[in-house]
């Protein structure tokens, strides 16, 4: 496992190194579905909130504009890491960064809310979705949500060059049961900078004893 574990970082510190933030096929300007969706679950400023596979992504940008003071964005590739800390400048320090596999990491904290726009679909094997799972139950407090985003069924079956398992709202719910519920779920269509369109399937798993905010 730790082999494949080193295999999974080369592949993406290759892909950060030879395409620009804007170039790669998951870049959203802004990210509105994973904002939706955390309002939608009642999340405030004071949330601590960890985005897996956040890389490069611009969603810690708009958190931190919108006060939330407690982020922690975790990536398999230190350079994409870097370069959404070049990006942020001296607002980089308000953040914690981990360069880690989600399924070796051993969080520290107790999370709020756990998003995940596209890393879950490329763990194809069970071995790797239960590595998955057991971080996740041990980085998130009682009560806390996860947001989770996937190629939809209609989907690309390869994303960079490797194989992804494609999921529906239902597979998804089915997958984390019985320690979360469906809350919401939404089939989006996302438009790469190149112009073709990817379909994606959106969940928000809620535990038993997820409060609201609002």
């Amino acid at each position: 496992m730790m082999a494949a574990m080193n295999d999974r970082g080369a592949h993406w510190q290759d892909v950060y190194a030879g395409k620009a933030e804007t170039e790669v096929s998951w870049f959203q300007p802004r990210p509105a579905v994973s904002l939706d969706f955390i309002a939608h679950g009642g999340f405030g400023p004071e949330a601590r909130i960890v985005d897996v596979g956040g890389g490069a992504s611009t969603l810690v940008d708009v958190l931190l504009d919108q006060g939330f003071g407690d982020l922690t964005v975790l990536d398999i590739a230190p350079a994409a890491l870097e370069r959404a800390k070049a990006r942020l400048g001296e607002r980089a320090g308000a953040v914690n960064w981990v360069a880690a596999d989600v399924g070796a990491w051993r969080p520290q904290a107790a999370f709020d809310l756990w998003h995940d726009r596209a890393v879950f679909h490329f763990l194809i094997d069970e071995d790797q979705r239960r590595a998955y799972r057991a971080t996740l139950a041990a980085a998130l407090r009682p009560g806390g949500q996860v947001i989770l985003a996937t190629f939809a069924p209609d989907g690309p079956e390869r994303c960079s060059g490797l194989p992804v398992r494609r999921w529906s709202a239902d597979e998804l719910a089915a997958e984390f049961a019985p320690h979360f519920t469906l809350a919401e779920s939404l089939a989006h269509e996302h438009v790469t900078p190149a112009g073709k369109v990817q379909r994606f399937t959106w969940v928000r798993l809620a535990s038993p004893s997820a409060t609201h905010r609002r």
